[in-house]
């Protein structure tokens, strides 16, 4: 989780992420979380600045061979 993705918008300051928004993305992530448990895997979920939690974990997992992302898109 990204903190500057739940500051305000960058044209008017209004929220990005509302309470509702926010309580159904926990709820998701957990969801995920407990379906790959069962399945035999994991979910790594952390919260700060993308660039240094996927600098973080590469460093902590040592054997990493790419790194996959996806950009959010900005209307202007």
């Amino acid at each position: 989780f990204d903190p500057r993705h739940y500051l305000g918008t960058h044209c008017y300051g209004f929220p990005k992420t509302g309470p509702h928004r926010l309580r159904f993305l926990l709820e998701s992530v957990k969801d995920l979380r407990e379906t790959l448990k069962r399945r035999g895997s994991t979910l790594v979920v952390r919260r700060g600045k993308p660039e240094d939690v996927v600098r973080d974990l590469i460093i902590q997992l040592g054997s990493v061979s790419a790194v996959v992302f996806h950009e959010e898109v900005r209307v202007i």
